[in-house]
């Protein structure tokens, strides 16, 4: 599976969730370095954060939010951590679970 930085709309997006977040500040510092995978190869926004660490688990959910896709269907948005406190996953699903187009500017 291939791994990339995050681009622009992504990292915004990350920036806008993790506002007034507990901890926020240090994953903050650490997202220029981040590298993801896609979940949804047919769509754009679901990511898988990269981590050395083996046998990471899902932990909680930190952050939500929603916005319109340009075709006008809702997007839903959750940050989750892994059980490490680390950045482990940032899924976005339309409501009639189409492809995400596009992630807006935050």
């Amino acid at each position: 599976m291939s791994h990339r930085a995050l681009n622009l709309p992504e990292l915004g997006l990350l920036i806008y969730l993790l506002r007034d977040k507990p901890g926020a500040e240090r994953l903050l510092a650490a997202l220029h370095t981040v590298h993801v995978t896609e979940i949804t190869p047919d769509g754009v926004g679901s990511l898988r954060f990269v981590n050395p660490m083996p046998e990471r688990r899902l932990g909680e959910s930190i952050a939500t939010t929603q916005f319109l896709d340009e075709d006008g269907v809702p997007v839903l948005v959750a940050l989750y951590l892994d059980r490490e406190g680390e950045l482990y996953e940032l899924d976005c699903w339309k409501t009639d679970d189409s492809p995400v187009r596009r992630i807006p500017a935050f």
